[in-house]
Formats: C-alpha cells, sequence, structure tokens
C-alpha cells in the first residue's frame, strides 16, 4: 500500500480507505495472506477515482461510475 501511495501522491490512508470500499483491485499473496496491488492496474484505477472525486462526485457516485465500466 504505501508503494501506491508514493507512487501516486497520495496518503497511504487514501489507499486503505478506497481497497477497504473494494475500489482498488488486489491479490492476497503468502501465509499472512498480505495484500498485493498489481502498480500498473491499481494506479489506473486510483488516478480514475481521483478524477472522479476532483469533479464533486460522491463516493456512491463514484462506485456507480467503476460498475458501469
Amino acid at each position: 500500500m504505501s508503494e501506491l501511495a508514493e507512487l501516486n501522491n497520495v496518503r497511504y490512508s487514501t489507499i486503505k480507505y478506497y481497497s477497504e470500499l473494494g475500489l482498488l483491485p488486489f491479490e492476497q499473496k503468502g501465509e499472512r495472506l498480505a495484500k498485493y496491488y498489481p502498480t500498473k492496474e491499481a494506479s489506473q484505477r486510483l488516478k480514475e477515482i481521483l478524477r472522479l472525486r476532483d469533479k464533486g462526485k460522491t463516493i456512491p457516485d463514484i462506485i456507480n461510475s467503476l460498475i458501469q465500466k
């Protein structure tokens, strides 16, 4: 999560929040089932979320926009 946050210039808590909402793609690996975020896919999705947020969209609006794609 921290690498994804750093690459996209957002806070760790932002990644965690959108991840908990199920908006960011991830895989679980290892014995502890740690979350692994495919950098390209997760970064693209995050940029899309941030773009919608900057347009004034609410979280439900963002979720609906992403589901429709």
